[in-house]
């Protein structure tokens, strides 16, 4: 094929799968925060891109004091760079959530309308900070250079610290959400707010909470961003589509579907882009997305619910 030897074709399909692995990892941090806050609450949040940014610029921010003001900090800045952008995008979530979404339940159009206009307006408060252009952490050295896996395939360690917070996070959600009191309340507020409220469930707080959890994750998701790709105002707004894409093809309230949906439409847009232009990588994934849907609109792995 185009000349390669066989070897050679092989190590190029191993760069680009992990390429798509690294592009996986980033929708699925994305994706386990829309889950929650779509899947779980039925909230259409537009404005979700831009929490990934936010985490993203707080880890710049980060990385800026660690390398010219606190140096000797360098080396230990990058997990505490992870720490504030959940915070910082926690405490956003939560505000957000306690002044604006928790008037628009129920109403998804509403939801739609106003999380878009708040992208908007994050969007050029970060344009605004920061300026147009964008902006790259300085990485420590431990997170330089690559594991040379084979003779001609090279694995950046920058893309196994990616994976490794992905696991990470990932597990932590599925704990939180199927093994903890935290976790039951979710779920009974959002099969039956009437019963969970008689219950004695604060549904008020479980909301804000919820949100502000998958906005959170957003925020994780934005500091593992900055060590494959620089940041910019709209960077959060060029994985949206495609987040939500991954939640619904999944199944909007099936973590295990956002796993394999994520999985699969990053490799198939990573290996699709190699013989073709990115372009048309995304469009053929979304036709194949469109068609299953249309066959099984439920997504692939649909929660079982009571009839």
């Amino acid at each position: 094929m185009g000349g390669y030897t066989g070897e050679e074709l092989t190590a190029i399909f191993l760069m680009q799968g992990f390429s798509g692995l690294s592009l996986f990892c980033v929708f699925l941090l994305m994706a386990l925060g829309l889950a929650i806050i779509f899947g779980q609450m039925g909230v259409i949040n537009m404005a979700h891109g831009e929490f990934l940014t936010l985490g993203a610029y707080i880890t710049y921010l980060t990385s800026y004091l660690a390398s010219d003001v606190w140096p000797f900090l360098f080396d230990y800045y990058f997990p505490v760079a992870i720490i504030l952008a959940f915070l910082g995008t926690f405490i956003l979530g939560y505000l957000v959530e306690r002044f604006l979404i928790r008037f628009l339940y129920n109403r998804p159009l509403d939801t739609l309308l106003a999380t878009w206009g708040l992208g908007l307006i994050l969007q050029q408060i970060f344009r605004s900070l920061f300026g147009p252009r964008e902006k790259s952490v300085v990485m420590p050295d431990w997170l330089m250079g690559s594991y040379q896996a084979t003779d001609m395939v090279d694995i950046p360690l920058n893309g196994l610290m990616v994976v490794a917070i992905t696991i990470l996070l990932t597990i932590g959600v599925f704990i939180l959400l199927y093994k903890s009191r935290w976790g039951i309340k979710v779920r009974a507020t959002t099969q039956n707010r009437t019963m969970a409220n008689a219950a004695g469930i604060n549904t008020d707080r479980v909301d804000r909470l919820t949100f502000a959890l998958g906005c959170g994750i957003a925020g994780v998701a934005g500091a593992a961003f900055t060590t494959i790709a620089s940041t910019g105002p709209t960077t959060g707004s060029l994985y949206i589509v495609d987040t939500f894409l991954v939640v619904v093809f999944g199944g909007a309230a099936s973590l295990l579907g956002t796993v394999a949906s994520a999985f699969g439409i990053a490799q198939a847009q990573s290996i699709l882009s190699f013989f073709l232009s990115g372009s048309m990588a995304k469009v053929i994934t979304l036709m194949t997305v469109v068609i299953i849907l249309m066959f099984r609109p439920q997504g692939l792995f649909a929660s079982k619910v009571r009839r």
